[in-house]
Protein backbone atom coordinates (compact mmCIF):
# COMPACT_ATOMS: atom_id res chain seq x y z
CA UNK A 1 0.00 0.00 0.00
CA UNK A 2 1.40 3.29 0.07
CA UNK A 3 0.94 6.63 -2.23
CA UNK A 4 2.32 6.41 -5.93
CA UNK A 5 2.52 8.44 -9.13
CA UNK A 6 1.86 6.82 -11.89
CA UNK A 7 1.37 7.11 -15.39
CA UNK A 8 -1.98 5.79 -16.99
CA UNK A 9 -2.53 4.24 -20.12
CA UNK A 10 -6.27 4.90 -22.30
CA UNK A 11 -7.90 1.71 -21.11
CA UNK A 12 -7.58 2.65 -17.44
CA UNK A 13 -8.13 6.44 -18.29
CA UNK A 14 -11.15 5.99 -20.12
CA UNK A 15 -12.46 3.13 -17.95
CA UNK A 16 -15.46 2.98 -15.66
CA UNK A 17 -14.71 -0.36 -13.57
CA UNK A 18 -11.84 0.75 -11.55
CA UNK A 19 -10.57 3.00 -13.88
CA UNK A 20 -10.27 6.82 -14.08
CA UNK A 21 -13.41 7.38 -16.71
CA UNK A 22 -15.77 9.81 -13.74
CA UNK A 23 -12.45 12.00 -13.83
CA UNK A 24 -11.45 11.92 -17.75
CA UNK A 25 -15.47 12.45 -18.24
CA UNK A 26 -15.41 15.76 -16.27
CA UNK A 27 -12.42 16.91 -17.48
CA UNK A 28 -13.55 16.84 -20.64
CA UNK A 29 -17.04 18.50 -19.84
CA UNK A 30 -14.70 20.73 -18.50
CA UNK A 31 -12.33 21.55 -20.91
CA UNK A 32 -15.62 22.19 -23.74
CA UNK A 33 -16.76 24.24 -21.48
CA UNK A 34 -13.89 26.36 -21.54
CA UNK A 35 -14.24 26.14 -25.40
CA UNK A 36 -10.97 23.55 -25.28
CA UNK A 37 -11.20 20.13 -27.13
CA UNK A 38 -11.66 17.47 -24.74
CA UNK A 39 -8.87 14.84 -24.10
CA UNK A 40 -8.97 11.77 -26.02
CA UNK A 41 -5.59 11.62 -26.94
CA UNK A 42 -4.05 9.23 -24.21
CA UNK A 43 -1.93 6.71 -25.90
CA UNK A 44 -2.44 2.74 -24.81
CA UNK A 45 -0.80 0.93 -22.24
CA UNK A 46 2.85 -0.77 -23.19
CA UNK A 47 3.75 -3.87 -21.83
CA UNK A 48 6.27 -3.70 -18.91
CA UNK A 49 9.94 -3.41 -20.52
CA UNK A 50 12.74 -2.07 -17.87
CA UNK A 51 14.62 0.81 -18.75
CA UNK A 52 12.07 1.38 -21.57
CA UNK A 53 10.50 5.17 -20.56
CA UNK A 54 6.91 3.87 -21.29
CA UNK A 55 5.58 3.59 -17.85
CA UNK A 56 5.76 5.84 -14.91
CA UNK A 57 5.52 4.57 -11.59
CA UNK A 58 6.86 5.64 -8.12
CA UNK A 59 5.96 5.85 -4.42
CA UNK A 60 5.80 8.34 -1.99
CA UNK A 61 7.44 6.98 0.63
CA UNK A 62 10.09 9.49 2.02
CA UNK A 63 9.01 12.06 4.61
CA UNK A 64 8.55 15.84 2.61
CA UNK A 65 9.17 18.59 5.40
CA UNK A 66 12.89 19.14 3.69
CA UNK A 67 11.00 19.65 0.44
CA UNK A 68 8.33 21.52 1.94
CA UNK A 69 10.94 24.01 3.26
CA UNK A 70 13.20 23.95 -0.28
CA UNK A 71 9.14 24.89 -1.90
CA UNK A 72 8.93 27.51 0.67
CA UNK A 73 12.32 29.30 0.06
CA UNK A 74 12.12 28.92 -3.62
CA UNK A 75 8.74 28.90 -4.89
CA UNK A 76 5.45 30.88 -4.16
CA UNK A 77 2.18 29.30 -2.56
CA UNK A 78 0.60 29.00 -5.62
CA UNK A 79 3.32 27.68 -7.59
CA UNK A 80 4.03 25.34 -4.33
CA UNK A 81 0.55 23.92 -4.96
CA UNK A 82 0.70 23.73 -9.02
CA UNK A 83 4.39 21.81 -8.37
CA UNK A 84 2.72 19.00 -5.89
CA UNK A 85 -0.84 20.05 -5.26
CA UNK A 86 -2.36 17.79 -8.27
CA UNK A 87 -4.26 14.72 -8.24
CA UNK A 88 -4.29 14.33 -12.23
CA UNK A 89 -0.79 15.55 -14.30
CA UNK A 90 -1.83 16.22 -18.12
CA UNK A 91 0.90 16.20 -21.23
CA UNK A 92 -0.66 19.73 -22.72
CA UNK A 93 -0.57 22.97 -20.85
CA UNK A 94 -3.42 24.68 -18.87
CA UNK A 95 -4.03 28.85 -18.43
CA UNK A 96 -4.78 27.40 -15.15
CA UNK A 97 -5.65 24.73 -13.11
CA UNK A 98 -9.06 22.89 -13.30
CA UNK A 99 -10.93 21.64 -10.18
CA UNK A 100 -13.20 18.83 -10.53
CA UNK A 101 -16.10 17.82 -8.42
CA UNK A 102 -15.16 14.31 -8.91
CA UNK A 103 -13.14 12.18 -6.24
CA UNK A 104 -9.97 10.95 -7.27
CA UNK A 105 -9.33 8.38 -4.03
CA UNK A 106 -7.43 10.82 -1.84
CA UNK A 107 -9.82 14.00 -1.84
CA UNK A 108 -13.32 15.02 -2.72
CA UNK A 109 -12.12 16.96 -5.86
CA UNK A 110 -9.78 16.31 -8.09
CA UNK A 111 -7.08 19.12 -8.88
CA UNK A 112 -5.66 18.85 -12.40
CA UNK A 113 -2.77 20.59 -13.74
CA UNK A 114 -1.00 20.88 -16.76
CA UNK A 115 3.13 19.66 -16.89
CA UNK A 116 4.31 21.94 -19.11
CA UNK A 117 3.40 24.01 -16.04
CA UNK A 118 5.34 21.91 -13.70
CA UNK A 119 8.24 21.14 -15.36
CA UNK A 120 9.94 24.60 -14.91
CA UNK A 121 8.93 24.73 -11.21
CA UNK A 122 10.58 21.41 -11.00
CA UNK A 123 13.38 22.38 -12.78
CA UNK A 124 14.23 25.47 -10.82
CA UNK A 125 14.59 23.60 -7.96
CA UNK A 126 16.55 20.86 -9.67
CA UNK A 127 18.72 23.86 -10.31
CA UNK A 128 18.58 25.21 -7.18
CA UNK A 129 20.16 22.20 -5.45
CA UNK A 130 22.40 21.38 -8.04
CA UNK A 131 20.28 18.04 -8.99
CA UNK A 132 23.29 15.31 -10.57
CA UNK A 133 22.54 14.03 -14.05
CA UNK A 134 23.14 10.60 -12.71
CA UNK A 135 19.23 10.60 -11.32
CA UNK A 136 17.68 7.99 -13.47
CA UNK A 137 15.38 9.57 -16.46
CA UNK A 138 12.97 6.97 -16.60
CA UNK A 139 11.13 5.63 -14.12
CA UNK A 140 9.53 2.49 -14.94
CA UNK A 141 9.14 0.88 -12.25
CA UNK A 142 10.72 2.66 -8.77
CA UNK A 143 13.85 2.89 -10.36
CA UNK A 144 14.05 7.10 -8.73
CA UNK A 145 12.83 5.21 -5.32
CA UNK A 146 15.62 2.19 -5.67
CA UNK A 147 18.84 4.99 -7.12
CA UNK A 148 17.37 7.11 -4.09
CA UNK A 149 17.96 4.17 -1.52
CA UNK A 150 20.95 2.75 -3.31
CA UNK A 151 23.38 4.75 -5.75
CA UNK A 152 22.28 8.57 -3.74
CA UNK A 153 24.37 7.78 -0.98
CA UNK A 154 27.63 6.64 -2.51
CA UNK A 155 27.12 9.49 -5.29
CA UNK A 156 26.91 11.86 -2.33
CA UNK A 157 30.35 10.77 -0.96
CA UNK A 158 32.11 11.03 -3.57
CA UNK A 159 30.36 14.20 -5.08
CA UNK A 160 28.35 16.14 -2.27
CA UNK A 161 26.41 19.01 -2.91
CA UNK A 162 23.22 20.93 -2.46
CA UNK A 163 21.59 17.88 -3.78
CA UNK A 164 23.04 15.59 -0.98
CA UNK A 165 22.10 17.62 2.19
CA UNK A 166 18.85 16.42 2.28
CA UNK A 167 18.34 13.11 0.05
CA UNK A 168 14.62 12.99 0.66
CA UNK A 169 14.29 16.90 -0.32
CA UNK A 170 15.99 15.85 -3.61
CA UNK A 171 13.81 12.42 -4.66
CA UNK A 172 11.38 14.98 -4.96
CA UNK A 173 12.33 17.60 -6.79
CA UNK A 174 13.60 14.74 -8.77
CA UNK A 175 10.32 12.74 -8.95
CA UNK A 176 8.06 15.59 -9.58
CA UNK A 177 10.95 16.71 -12.37
CA UNK A 178 10.82 13.33 -14.22
CA UNK A 179 6.93 12.96 -13.57
CA UNK A 180 6.30 15.97 -16.17
CA UNK A 181 9.03 14.90 -18.17
CA UNK A 182 7.30 11.58 -18.27
CA UNK A 183 4.04 13.02 -19.04
CA UNK A 184 5.27 15.32 -22.09
CA UNK A 185 7.45 12.85 -23.37
CA UNK A 186 4.60 9.67 -23.32
CA UNK A 187 1.55 12.18 -23.89
CA UNK A 188 0.10 10.41 -21.50
CA UNK A 189 -1.45 11.23 -17.62
CA UNK A 190 0.06 11.04 -14.72
CA UNK A 191 -2.30 10.19 -11.52
CA UNK A 192 -1.74 10.45 -7.70
CA UNK A 193 -3.34 6.76 -6.52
Amino acid sequence: MGVYLVSVGAEEWFGEEDGWGEVASALSAELRRRGLPPYEGVPPETDFVAGSGQAFEEKLTPPMTGFDALCQTHLSQEESETLCGWSVLLPFSLDEEIWLPVDSGYCESTLVVGAPQVLPLAEKLAAAIELPPEIPETCDNLDLSMWFRHQAKDLATMRPGLWSEDLDAAFYVALFLRAAQHSIRRACPIVLT
